[in-house]
């Protein structure tokens, strides 16, 4: 898939899929969406998703936003300038339905929820990204130190270490090439990095 462009906070094409999918949670899941027979909303909640994301995080304009998606200019605005509380109050309670871009009203609530909750910038490296970058071992060197006082010295590591491999070597072979003490777990990673690469 082609990234359409560049966020300030990240990724466009992953902002907008966590909108999407958090649009898809606030409407009360795809199960909520099947029962309701409204699947006819995917298309418009990803269109609004991406005009949300685009105006909030790259500043375009309105026309910017059209030319990128293939969307009218006009459908940009509404999407963007939807009313969220009106929308808001209309899935939740029902009753007459607002003059409003009900997928933007609904893109527009999950984006600000993302940002409250500081998700929306958050990288996330699933386990099989981290395997391929060979760099799975720092979690699990991570995950073994975790609680350790730094900063710490030799025998307090090879404790927390001891029948690890690291990159197919032993993990005490690797600590005792190493200085001491060692002042924080990122300078413990640094060096081990340091050693798997002599």
């Amino acid at each position: 898939m082609e990234i359409i462009t560049k966020a300030k906070g990240g990724n466009v094409d992953e902002m907008a899929e966590k909108v999407f999918m958090e649009s898809i949670r606030i409407l009360g899941g795809l199960k909520k969406l099947v029962e309701y027979r409204n699947l006819t909303w995917l298309p418009s909640l990803a269109e609004a998703a991406y005009v949300i994301v685009l105006r909030n995080e790259t500043i375009k304009t309105y026309r910017e936003i059209a030319e990128t998606l293939g969307i009218t200019e006009q459908t940009a605005k509404n999407i963007a300038t939807a009313d969220e509380e009106k929308v808001k109050s209309y899935i939740m309670e029902g009753g007459e339905r607002p003059n409003e871009h009900i997928a933007g009203g609904i893109a527009k609530l999950a984006y600000k929820t993302l940002k409250q909750k500081g998700e929306l910038e958050k990288i996330e490296i699933k386990e099989e990204e981290v395997e391929a970058l060979g760099i799975d071992w720092a979690v699990h060197v991570l995950a073994a130190i975790k609680g350790m006082d730094f900063p710490a010295e030799k025998e307090a590591l090879k404790e927390r270490l001891h029948e690890m491999k690291i990159m197919g070597k032993d993990a005490e072979e690797i600590l005792e090439k190493i200085e001491y003490p060692v002042k924080s777990p990122a300078e413990l990673l640094h060096k081990i990095k340091e050693k798997l690469h002599d």
